[in-house]
């Protein structure tokens, strides 16, 4: 089914997350970085909350820009009468999100998310994108009897951000292959790879979100360490948090503009 890569444990290492058939539940494969991959969907509670579903659209993203990500599970079955032979499977499937807890853990947070997330489909295809340009990443879904849904992300836009577009010279214009790490003056690592194809049968936008945490009293800077496609490696210090940067191989910021951020809604 669907997979999806990403740094979801701040390793420096993009482990993946693999969509399974019903009464198998999902795979998180731990990188440790030496080509080792373990599966840690047991202990982090992502086999036992998806072991009724059948997972086609899976993403890492960063729904409330904690600096953790997340993962997003589109279901639907394959048969349509397999109520018949197994009741408590459904051939249409509510789609589920699980925070990231921190500490290899995950928790279903998909019935505080309203009513849209849990509309039962026969959910296939899933991607992001800040369509509304408000900071946080609204989700596009397919359903395989219907129309495609989109779903707008409202107020997870309460914590601190950074998003980046990447445009290469040497390398490909569109800065596919590209690694960032963001560092804040914390000592907190993020990592993103622009990348093209994702989740099933999908593509999610190139740009890179970076949820940067609870915002502080004062601006919040990182540095961004970024190794082109090409080989060449930038760094780039004093970046101002909550703004949308444009990047352009070897000239830096070309232009950036301010998240405007929505208000929160009842």
């Amino acid at each position: 089914m669907g997979a999806y890569a990403g740094d979801y444990d701040n390793s420096g290492h993009q482990g993946l997350v693999v969509g399974d058939f019903a009464n198998e539940g999902m795979a998180l494969y731990h990188s440790d970085g030496s080509g080792l991959y373990t599966d840690e969907a047991p202990r982090s509670g992502l086999a036992r909350m998806t072991m009724q579903s059948l997972t086609f659209g899976t993403l890492f993203f960063d729904y409330d820009l904690d600096g953790r990500l997340d993962v997003l599970a589109v279901n639907g079955h394959v048969a349509d009468d397999i109520s018949q032979l197994q009741p408590a499977i459904k051939y249409a499937e509510p789609a589920q999100l699980f925070r990231n807890e921190g500490n290899n853990r995950f928790a279903d947070v998909t019935d505080k998310t309203g009513r849209a997330l849990k509309q039962p489909i026969v959910g296939r295809g899933a991607a992001y994108l800040d369509y509304d340009n408000d900071g946080d990443l609204d989700v596009l879904i397919m359903d395989n009897r219907g129309i495609a849904r989109l779903l707008r992300n409202d107020n997870g836009n309460q914590n601190d951000l950074l998003r980046l577009k990447l445009i290469g010279t040497k390398s490909n214009r569109d800065a596919i292959g590209a690694k960032v790490t963001v560092t804040t003056s914390g000592g907190e690592h993020h990592f993103g790879m622009v990348k093209t194809g994702s989740s099933y049968l999908s593509q999610s936008e190139l740009p890179l979100t970076f949820g940067l945490g609870k915002p502080s009293a004062h601006k919040k800077t990182v540095s961004l360490n970024i190794v082109w496609p090409s080989g060449r490696k930038e760094v780039l210090s004093g970046i101002e948090a909550n703004q949308f940067a444009t990047i352009q191989e070897n000239k830096g910021i070309i232009s950036s503009k301010p998240i405007a951020f929505a208000k929160i809604g009842p």
